[in-house]
């Protein structure tokens, strides 16, 4: 079975770090672009960053540029966003998705003072 799973959310305050991970198993996750999407409540899910198959090259959206830095270990099929200098606009739950768009269980990142 394909699965996807987040982890490493939790309560931070702002300007604080956190890294997340998502550990894939049943496809070829060194195949595969990966991509961090996030939704806050009440809101539509949000692109945050994509990976391509071998790391070589990256991409973010401008809201965490220079915060966020995604990254990914396809000997243990985990990928990786690395959050820092965190704001209360972040708090949202974030997952990962795969090229075509199957996404997995999500983790909730809250930023609060």
């Amino acid at each position: 079975d394909v699965q996807l799973q987040a982890f490493g959310g939790g309560l931070v305050r702002p300007g604080g770090y956190l890294r997340l991970s998502c550990a894939a198993s049943g496809f070829g996750f060194r195949d595969t672009t990966m991509t961090w999407m996030r939704q806050a409540p009440g809101k539509e899910p949000e692109w945050v960053a994509s990976i391509s198959n071998l790391g070589r090259s990256k991409w973010y959206a401008d809201s965490v540029k220079g915060r966020f830095t995604i990254s990914r270990d396809n000997a243990e099929n985990t990928l990786y966003l690395d959050m820092n200098s965190l704001k209360l606009d972040d708090t949202a739950v974030y997952y990962c998705q795969r090229d075509d768009n199957l996404r997995g269980q999500g983790t909730l990142v809250t930023v609060s003072s």
